[in-house]
């Protein structure tokens, strides 16, 4: 695969980098960015925790704003960070912030214009950690986590292909998106007006049914506005108290739904996944 090194910076001992590449599973060219923490090189492999960000977001968000080197360098741990959806001018688009570019939800899309391009479940799931595996310094350890409807995203990576990852955590994470006015809205574009083909993206829905638990842990702000209508929390600890799944939701006063929250919260998240990871 063709890599294009776009920027490079020092950071804590280690190197955050940008790259381009053609993805075959998006039919377009892709941006992400990685993390390589001192450890990395050529006579140690470390492992990766894989960063899904949110609704209008990029590779750029939670790299600049999250402050997760000091302690990924600390831990030995790689981060990758993807887009958020298919780019350019022959994806199909929409005005709205939370439709289109921007706005891929991490799923395959199954309706026509967005199925040409808009396959984000299969991108970060498979043909990214393949190329990320293939051409840097990492294990085949993997984390998931993310943020809103990055959330959404790591969360059901974790639920649908557990085998993949050895913990997933999530900053409010859209659970119920069946349920939510941003997940009915993309989900009626993506996937058609059917319903029932909606489960297979609803993490409080998937993780019901889970044949395989993995280490989770979810961290809510309860100053979040979005908290009632678009994240429903609630949700996904009944699923979890149901079924058993070793779900750890935290609750925290005062915190909204921005980075200011992710990075108060980030090093706590990091240091759950480097547990699980043996790091």
């Amino acid at each position: 695969m063709n890599l294009e090194n776009i920027s490079a910076n020092k950071s804590f001992g280690g190197w955050h980098r940008q790259y381009l590449h053609d993805s075959e599973t998006l039919g377009c060219r892709m941006r992400f960015a990685v993390y390589l923490p001192p450890q990395a090189g050529a006579n140690r492999r470390v492992p990766v925790l894989y960063w899904l960000s949110g609704l209008t977001c990029t590779d750029e968000n939670f790299m600049q704003k999250a402050g997760a080197q000091r302690v990924a360098a600390e831990l030995g741990l790689a981060i990758v960070a993807p887009d958020t959806s298919p780019r350019g001018a022959e994806a199909a688009d929409d005005e709205a912030f939370d439709l289109g570019q921007g706005a891929g939800f991490y799923l395959n899309a199954t309706q026509a214009p967005w199925n040409r391009h808009y396959r984000m479940y299969d991108y970060v799931s498979r043909e990214l950690p393949a190329l990320i595996e293939a051409n840097f310094p990492v294990t085949e350890q993997r984390a998931v986590a993310g943020h809103s409807m990055g959330g959404h995203g790591a969360l059901i990576c974790a639920l649908k292909r557990p085998q993949d990852y050895v913990s997933a955590s999530a900053f409010s994470p859209i659970c119920h998106p069946v349920n939510a006015p941003w997940g009915q809205k993309a989900f009626a574009a993506y996937l058609g007006e059917d319903r029932a083909a909606w489960e297979a993206w609803d993490a409080s829905l998937l993780l019901k049914h889970a044949q395989q638990q993995l280490p989770l842990r979810v961290d809510i702000g309860l100053a979040d506005s979005f908290l009632d209508v678009q994240l429903q929390p609630e949700t996904l600890e009944r699923a979890a108290r149901d079924c058993g799944y070793p779900l750890e939701l935290h609750r925290h006063a005062e915190y909204d739904h921005s980075y200011y929250f992710v990075a108060s919260l980030i090093e706590e998240q990091l240091r759950f996944h480097a547990r699980h990871l043996g790091l």
